[in-house]
């Protein structure tokens, strides 16, 4: 693979990085039957539809009947009337409700469909479900109601061996409590069956570096050394993306070191975007540059992430001319744009002032369903503040007025620092009530946005104003 280090290339447009998605033809041959008689191909294609229609209508039906129940659980009887009994729903159905759920991280909703599939007469206990469930519990912070599943997993006699202690240790660690997860770490050394393994000490190692408790994770690294555990490339992946973020870079190095000489331990592109990132994100363009050809040379094929982390580095640094070199280079091996690689050239077009361009990219994301997030909308206002274009910014409000997109307090307070900018001070007063309908709260950064606002504009005792407020938090 070639490299694009060094290279200027003119801005390549999204849209022609489309050419790498395939057209689902159909030859146009006609079909015969064994006696060589051509089938009627518009009734087969109707007798097609008609079955298609009937799976999709079949699933709809499923579908509902799962929602209904979840949404009248007081009204049972009536459900059981138009619905059918709720205990005699079909596995395929309630597994894939369940499912769903648990890939779109809705805890609270995967809980009900469990206990739904809990109450039928085909229900058996497996403890795998069990397991994704304290999983997605522990990613949505929610330690104690894991550690209630974990209890009623035992109780329904379900096999908990390492797999289920290292769940219920990882719901914990994520939240930030690591007492109970050291004790979690410190039961699984003394039950047969249940020792921690490699994976159980690098979930807990990404844990403690998160929280930048490097002595923790120094004291891991030596525990599973004692215990016989030799780090694998995961372990090693999740230390270089902690150092790098704490912008360790001896650290990092030494660590590449010593995983180039572990036996089986080979970096991955993993290992690739962690280094990219950490120097990139850091300014070290040339070092960033280094390491990515490097990496290459050893065989290592980039992703459309390491793609990502090269375009946000470019773009932090206002190196257009490269940030073209690399959607030249996508575009030449076909990686499909993700909604991170719009939201970064989207911001980079916005911060340079080509409202054109960045407008172009927003219309040709949503053509392409990739639905717009915080991220995209706080580059349009932030790039139509420092424009001065208050009625640009009422169309993205009118946008997300029409949309589900979810909103937080980051993209208010850039709403806020927009109309700060532009003088807009009765727009700027009326974000506050905005935020309290989203059921958002203002925080200090709301604050402080509005106070440097009516400061910069003479307007000092609504300033002297919101000082009261900012102290109250």
């Amino acid at each position: 693979m070639a490299s694009f280090v060094g290279t200027t290339i003119p801005f390549v447009r999204p849209l022609e990085l489309r050419s790498g998605h395939g057209n689902d033809t159909r030859s146009d041959a006609n079909l015969s039957t064994d006696e060589g008689r051509r089938l009627d191909m518009p009734k087969l294609k109707r007798m097609e539809e008609k079955q298609r229609k009937e799976e999709t209508n079949r699933k709809i039906a499923s579908r509902k009947a799962i929602s209904i129940i979840l949404r009248r659980e007081a009204t049972k009887a009536v459900i059981e009337k138009k619905m059918g009994n709720a205990r005699k729903l079909l596995p395929r159905s309630i597994l894939e409700a369940l499912h769903e759920r648990i890939t779109a991280l809705r805890w609270a909703s995967a809980l009900k469909v469990f206990e739904l599939l809990r109450e039928q007469l085909w229900y058996q206990p497996n403890s795998g479900l069990y397991i994704k469930l304290i999983v997605i519990l522990g990613k949505c912070k929610q330690p104690e109601k894991a550690h209630t599943l974990f209890q009623a997993m035992m109780d329904e006699g379900c096999d908990v061996g390492t797999e289920a202690y290292t769940a219920l240790m990882s719901a914990y660690s994520r939240t930030g409590l690591f007492d109970k997860a050291f004790s979690i770490l410190e039961l699984m050394k003394m039950m047969a069956g249940c020792e921690p393994d490699v994976h159980t000490y690098s979930i807990l190692i990404k844990s403690c570096a998160r929280a930048y408790d490097f002595v923790k994770v120094k004291s891991l690294l030596s525990d599973m050394e004692a215990q016989g555990i030799r780090p694998n490339t995961v372990t090693y992946n999740t230390l270089l993306d902690a150092y790098g973020k704490a912008k360790k870079f001896l650290e990092m190095e030494s660590l590449l070191l010593q995983m180039l000489r572990q036996p089986g331990c080979e970096p991955d592109v993993w290992t690739m975007n962690s280094t990219l990132r950490a120097f990139g994100g850091s300014g070290q363009i040339e070092m960033m540059e280094k390491c990515y050809e490097k990496f290459q040379k050893s065989g290592i094929e980039p992703s459309i992430k390491t793609f990502n982390i090269l375009l946000d580095s470019y773009a932090k640094t206002q190196n257009y001319e490269k940030m073209s070199a690399v959607m030249k280079f996508m575009e030449h091996h076909h990686f499909s744009w993700t909604l991170v690689t719009y939201n970064i050239v989207i911001d980079a077009f916005g911060r340079a002032g080509d409202l054109k361009q960045m407008e172009f990219l927003f219309r040709l994301m949503r053509s392409e369903r990739i639905k717009p997030d915080c991220v995209t909308l706080c580059s349009l206002v932030r790039a139509y503040g420092n424009a001065g274009q208050a009625e640009k910014i009422a169309a993205v409000l009118r946008y997300v007025n029409n949309s589900d997109v979810m909103l937080d307090t980051v993209f208010f307070n850039c709403l806020i620092d927009a109309y700060g900018m532009m003088g807009c001070f009765s727009e700027m007063k009326s974000v506050i009530e905005m935020m309290k309908r989203r059921g958002c709260e203002p925080d200090k950064v709301t604050y402080r946005t509005m106070i440097k606002a009516y400061s910069i504009g003479g307007m000092n005792s609504h300033a002297k104003e919101l000082q009261s407020s900012l102290a109250s938090l």
